[in-house]
């Protein structure tokens, strides 16, 4: 499915080339993004491919989009008015009726707010064992005294369920994915396989090629992952180029270092 179907960011020039986020595209030639179901921005660190999916969804007005610190100079807030001079087009669905707006469970997941998903799970499930066990301490039996704690709590239980071992931020983050990413939606990931080991990036790049061609998801990924960018069935767009055009996955810098990498250590793979 094609929710976005192009984004084109400002081409205007300031006397101060320094000024963010202007400086972060300032000596590249970028023609408008055009969208698959899957698209890549590739790029190093410092290519500016977070700064792109936070103006892009910034200007969809997408969930989870970031305020950037304060950019003022006098009156002008350049990030603001960055955004203001970008624009995109939507697309339209399988029988070619236009969209005129993205699905509502559309959504900006960055890495760090995977990681903060982790840290406050893990935070209350260690919270919820020191209760049990102060309970228990009273001479409470832990039947009651998981009686007890399950009647205080006012919330739900997270999404995301723990057994009683404390899994691994990987596992965590995996299951993240696996609990927030449904059909039919639009969504911006930055940097999804941070804490993931390569198989589970592998899993999570699979799950991510199911829901766009089979469950009506689109997805615009910022990653450098070789195993990402291997396994994802994307166009991806190399930021490190001075035209940031469109490239296979194969050709990209960071692919062929592991390459070269690992061919040069093959001897000690066929021992």
């Amino acid at each position: 499915m094609i929710y976005l179907s192009s984004f084109k960011l400002s081409n205007k020039k300031l006397k101060n080339p320094n000024i963010y986020p202007y400086s972060v595209f300032k000596d590249k030639y970028i023609e408008p993004f055009s969208f698959a179901p899957i698209t890549i921005f590739y790029g190093n660190n410092g290519c500016g491919k977070s700064t792109l999916l936070n103006i892009i969804a910034g200007k969809l007005k997408i969930k989870g989009k970031e305020s950037p610190a304060s950019n003022n100079y006098g009156s002008e807030n350049y990030c603001q008015r960055f955004e203001n001079e970008c624009a995109y087009s939507l697309g339209s669905n399988e029988y070619g009726v236009p969209f005129y707006h993205l699905p509502e469970n559309s959504r900006y997941i960055k890495s760090e707010d995977i990681l903060y998903e982790i840290k406050k799970i893990q935070q209350k499930a260690i919270l919820e064992h020191g209760l049990t066990y102060d309970y228990m301490q009273d001479g409470l039996s832990l039947e009651k005294a998981q009686s007890i704690l399950d009647h205080k709590k006012e919330q739900r239980i997270e999404n995301i369920i723990f057994s009683q071992e404390k899994y691994s931020n990987g596992e965590t983050s995996l299951q993240f994915f696996q609990e927030y990413l449904i059909p039919e939606a639009l969504y911006l990931l930055d940097e999804p396989e941070v804490s993931l080991s390569p198989a589970n990036q592998v899993a999570l790049a699979h799950e991510i090629n199911k829901l766009a061609h089979y469950l009506g998801c689109q997805f615009v990924i910022a990653t450098h992952s070789p195993f990402m960018l291997g396994t994802l069935d994307a166009k991806i767009y190399n930021l490190d180029a001075k035209e940031c055009q469109v490239t296979p996955w194969y050709q990209l810098e960071n692919v062929r270092y592991f390459y070269d990498f690992f061919k040069k250590h093959e001897k000690e793979f066929t021992q």
